[in-house]
């Protein structure tokens, strides 16, 4: 817990799952995430921008997906402790969700939020620009490139023991043709997505999979188909 701890943290670890099971339902952690998310992101690419001059822009784009995307905040939240401060309803606990990556990573995002309200944009950065120092060089050294359908393949098999393919269709003139993506895993599409080439189609796709099954909203369908010391890194 933060030092000090308070009202704004518990907010933050207070997950709407929680907070719609109280006899009178109160605030739940999303609106801290919205604004933890800009915040990271800001301090993300501002540290790109100063430590790697030599990238262009495309470059910097793929490198701080490498370190802000819904698996790489899930692992860093894990390697905090996140998940055990996480108040969760019943149901959500009963599913697992204090390890589910969308969770845990909306968490950190809301401590994130939390933490600049507390403490400021200048304590925050100090603390997080060094933990996305790291993980920053990390990548460069093993040349890795995040690619959003990379990401999908590893919720995929975490969470369905499958790997997910793509079923990509064309129209329009070949001067202006469009493509639609859908994204399968098990035979069961779980995204779709247009774009200007294939791959931006597939990409899509590939965020949408990723906002389902980290929602939970694949395991509903599922079901109506077959039977109709965390916040220390934000606020030290």
């Amino acid at each position: 817990m933060p030092p000090g701890g308070g009202p704004l943290y518990d907010l933050a670890f207070t997950h709407r799952s929680y907070a719609y099971e109280r006899p009178e339902p109160g605030p739940h952690n999303e609106r801290l995430e919205f604004l933890g998310d800009a915040i990271l992101g800001a301090i993300v690419t501002g540290l790109i921008f100063d430590r790697y001059p030599s990238l262009a822009e495309g470059e910097m784009a793929r490198l701080r997906s490498s370190v802000v995307n819904t698996i790489a905040l899930a692992d860093l939240a894990r390697s905090l402790g996140v998940g055990a401060h996480i108040r969760l309803g019943k149901g959500e606990e009963a599913s697992g969700g204090r390890d589910k990556p969308s969770l845990l990573a909306d968490t950190f995002e809301a401590l994130v939020g939390a933490a600049w309200l507390d403490r400021g944009m200048e304590e925050v950065r100090r603390a997080l620009e060094p933990v996305f120092e790291r993980r920053l060089r990390a990548h460069l050294a093993a040349g890795e490139r995040y690619d959003v359908k990379t990401a999908l393949q590893e919720v995929a098999v975490r969470e369905r023991k499958a790997m997910p393919h793509y079923r990509v269709s064309s129209s329009g003139p070949d001067h202006d043709k469009r493509f639609r993506a859908d994204v399968l895993i098990d035979d069961e599409i779980l995204g779709a997505g247009v774009g200007r080439s294939k791959k931006e189609a597939e990409l899509n796709a590939a965020r949408e999979a990723i906002r389902i099954l980290g929602s939970g909203e694949a395991q509903h369908r599922g079901g109506a188909q077959n039977g109709s010391e965390a916040t220390d890194a934000c606020a030290s």
